[in-house]
């Protein structure tokens, strides 16, 4: 899974928004991201091409997961592996309690 990124979301939009203006002034995206991503000090210019690309899905332009669905459906794994932990619990307690009522007693 993916770290979280330390890069403020203000610093992802403004290079995203650069890219966007600049990529007609080389002949090539890559170029653009790079000089970009050389100015604004980002590590790796495959950081901002994810950056771009991703835009570009949120937008419509590309197909993919959008950022909202991703988010939608991590939370929707999250709650399912809390409804299967929920589950096994209840299991677990439904055998215990028949057993109980399985045993024989004595009365005293």
């Amino acid at each position: 899974m993916a770290r979280p990124s330390s890069d403020p979301p203000e610093l992802r939009r403004r290079a995203v928004r650069m890219v966007a203006e600049v990529r007609g002034d080389y002949p090539a995206e890559s170029a653009a991201i790079t000089v970009v991503a050389k100015k604004l000090g980002i590590g790796s210019r495959e950081t901002l091409r994810k950056w771009v690309r991703q835009d570009e899905i949120d937008s419509g332009q590309r197909p993919g997961t959008s950022s909202e669905e991703s988010a939608q459906l991590k939370a929707l794994k999250r709650e399912n592996a809390e409804l299967r932990r929920a589950n096994e619990i209840l299991k677990a307690a439904a055998r215990f309690f028949a057993a109980e009522i399985d045993r024989p007693h004595q009365r005293s």
